[in-house]
């Protein structure tokens, strides 16, 4: 894949030119940051002096090489920090579609959670662990920072906010989205858990937001902190975007794309793209699985089920996240064969 990739150091056979006479200089080219010519289909070439950088040398990282021109921190004439969404409330409420209602939103009581919590430790540890609703913020301005926070990821890069799997013409139909097909089975989401799920998705078209933050980090680039108290098994979002069969990605250069059906048949399997509409999830950061210290940092898990005879993926908190933490999962859930090495 890397062989197909503009302004790296792996070999493309082509024509000579007096562009190709150029790259072919660049033979002794090492990384400005470590130093280091290895790891050539990795060394991105800056488009204006020609200097060379490591993808995961980089702050923030690049997990692929970028479409279109690109310049390195000093010859860029971008700022480091994106501009931010206006935190105008009609403009927040158009960006997100937030629906306009005088009826109640029917929330999950916490003193009801611990009535039923007061059973027999018996009868308690034999149940089924349950998907919790999350908790929005009481603040309606701190809710529209927060929204505002995500729209100003989404503008800074390309994207349509979207909260479900969207179906586009060119790439796998809805059809395709059928849960039957995965190898091994999956499992079914309980009613209850879709009854949560449920009141997530209607709490956020009212504009009842998930207590989450986007920031910008200038190791990281765009990255999700908890802007309070979030407990074990919360639905912290949906995985969304659009569905594609996997083997019309296998050459995508995209950073931010998950397997929604791993076949027994690889032409039937899907992935979700959420390059070009997404929702918070694709500003959830992967955790380098390869180290004790990344592994520590997880704190959420992404865990595919069968609704009503689809498959969704839902992010889910592993274990409770304090206000301030930021967010990480295991990309590598299930095929382990995603690149973590130089994950922060």
């Amino acid at each position: 894949m890397a062989s197909l990739r503009r302004r790296t150091m792996a070999p493309k056979p082509r024509p000579v030119s007096s562009k190709s006479k150029r790259e072919d200089s660049y033979t002794d080219t090492c990384c400005e940051e470590c130093g280091s010519g290895e790891s050539p289909s990795e060394l991105l070439l800056c488009d204006k002096c020609d200097c060379g950088f490591h993808l995961f040398c980089l702050r923030p990282i690049l997990a692929s090489v970028p479409k279109g021109s690109w310049f390195c921190p000093s010859c860029s004439d971008h700022k480091k920090k994106p501009k931010s969404f206006p935190l105008v409330q009609t403009k927040i409420v158009d960006f997100f579609r937030i629906q306009r209602s005088s009826e109640p939103i029917q929330k999950i009581s916490p003193d009801s959670r611990k009535r039923r919590k007061r059973t027999s430790i018996l009868k308690v540890s034999k149940k089924r662990r349950k998907l919790l609703a999350f908790n929005p913020c009481e603040d309606p301005i701190r809710r529209l920072e927060q929204m505002a926070s995500l729209a100003t990821a989404l503008t800074a890069t390309g994207a349509d906010f979207r909260n479900e799997l969207t179906y586009v013409p060119g790439m796998a139909p809805r059809s395709a989205n059928c849960a039957a097909l995965e190898q091994g089975g999956m499992q079914v989401l309980p009613k209850e858990d879709m009854e949560t799920l449920d009141l997530c998705k209607n709490m956020m078209e009212r504009g009842e937001w998930p207590p989450l933050m986007v920031v910008f980090d200038p190791r990281e680039g765009f990255t999700v902190e908890a802007d309070r108290f979030i407990k074990d098994l919360t639905i912290i979002t949906e995985y969304v975007g659009d569905v594609d069969y996997l083997e019309n990605r296998e050459n995508d250069d995209g950073d931010s794309m998950m397997t929604l059906i791993s076949a027994a048949d690889p032409s039937k399997s899907l992935v979700i793209c959420p390059d070009k509409r997404s929702n918070i999830a694709r500003f959830i950061n992967g955790i380098n699985n390869h180290t004790p210290d990344g592994k520590k940092k997880q704190n959420v898990k992404c865990v595919r089920f069968d609704v009503n005879g689809e498959c969704r993926a839902l992010l889910i908190a592993s274990r409770d996240i304090p206000k301030g933490e930021r967010l990480y999962y295991d990309y590598n859930g299930y095929e382990h064969e995603y690149p973590t090495e130089h994950f922060v």
